[in-house]
């Protein structure tokens, strides 16, 4: 599948949306669009607001994005954590073990 047709699967919120992430997360090491398309997508409610446990689609997105630990990926990884309400913010810094999220290390 291509990366529009991940995105597609996520947008639709359908039962393969979590599997889409993951792997446009496993693209973002060595694909700049594969990130900078699920950068964009943890702005969407259907990530944001989707949560296994404490844990939702968006932060398993920016955590994927931090562990494909290309600059760019990383890049996208910030610009995604600073769009989290602040709740979320705190919480995903507290699950990665850092007060930072530039010194996070998935």
């Amino acid at each position: 599948m291509s990366n529009i047709e991940l995105a597609d699967l996520i947008r639709a919120g359908g039962p393969y949306r979590g599997k889409a992430v993951f792997e446009l997360g496993d693209r973002a090491t060595t694909d700049n669009d594969a990130a900078s398309l699920l950068g964009e997508l943890t702005s969407l409610p259907v990530l944001r607001d989707d949560r296994i446990h404490a844990m939702s689609l968006a932060w398993a997105a920016i955590v994927s994005l931090l562990a494909a630990r290309t600059p760019h990926a990383r890049q996208v990884a910030y610009r995604a954590f600073g769009a989290l309400p602040e709740t979320d913010q705190r919480d995903l810094l507290a699950y990665l073990r850092c007060t930072r999220i530039e010194d996070a290390q998935p």
